[in-house]
């Protein structure tokens, strides 16, 4: 449920939707949710000063009931 909710979100901020890709997995520290967007797309993604990225944080973490850690990339890594 939170992958999708953070593509959701995602996707309704970036110019190019379809190069969202979200992947979740676990680990011994709690659940990770990695995106990747198109390199276009990474500023718009991450804010002003990282805003944009710590508001999705947030609402993540509000719908979540454990830790998760967000990690936003581009494309080309």
């Amino acid at each position: 449920m939170l992958s999708e909710a953070v593509e959701h979100l995602i996707k309704n901020i970036v110019d190019f939707p379809d190069d969202v890709s979200v992947k979740s997995f676990e680990n011994s520290r709690g659940r990770i949710i990695r995106v990747r967007v198109n390199p276009e797309d990474t500023g718009r993604v991450i804010g002003r000063n990282g805003r944009t990225v710590n508001a999705i944080r947030t609402v993540i973490q509000a719908l979540s009931d454990s830790h998760v850690r967000l990690d936003v990339s581009d494309a080309r890594r």
